[in-house]
């Protein structure tokens, strides 16, 4: 049963990515311009993510369960640490440049070509050459 409800909301989110836009590489780097053709999409799409994750969080700390009777994760530290700041910002200047964060990349693999099947290679094996990494990088 959870397994079919993680494929369901993992369809619904790539779904999501796909009405909204969000896989077209030029509509995220749209947003990103501020100065030349903005594109304020994704700002709405993230304010429709925001919103209704702001309301679950409240509801899942008055709960110890989940609805499938599995525990819930703990909440997420609130501390902005050197390790934060550094993932941010390698994030932002790839998201940048690519225009692909890891969802909508994995979304817009059927339909985004060679292209969006190297920039899959290249994520996957730079967050497992990553690992080994980051242990040394934050001493």
């Amino acid at each position: 049963m959870r397994i079919l409800i993680s494929l369901l909301c993992g369809g619904l989110f790539g779904a999501g990515l796909v009405v909204s836009g969000m896989t077209d590489t030029k509509r995220v780097q749209g947003f990103l311009d501020l100065f030349g053709g903005w594109d304020p999409t994704l700002m709405f799409v993230m304010g429709g993510a925001i919103i209704p994750m702001f309301i679950a969080w409240r509801i899942a700390a008055k709960r110890e369960t989940a609805v499938l009777g599995s525990p819930l994760p703990a909440a997420p530290k609130t501390e902005i640490d050197r390790k934060l700041v550094i993932g941010g910002i390698l994030f932002g200047m790839g998201w940048g440049l690519s225009g692909f964060c890891p969802g909508p990349a994995f979304a817009s693999l059927s339909f985004s070509g060679t292209g969006g099947l190297v920039f899959m290679i290249a994520m996957l094996v730079a967050m497992i050459a990553a690992r080994p990494l980051i242990p040394a990088l934050f001493r």
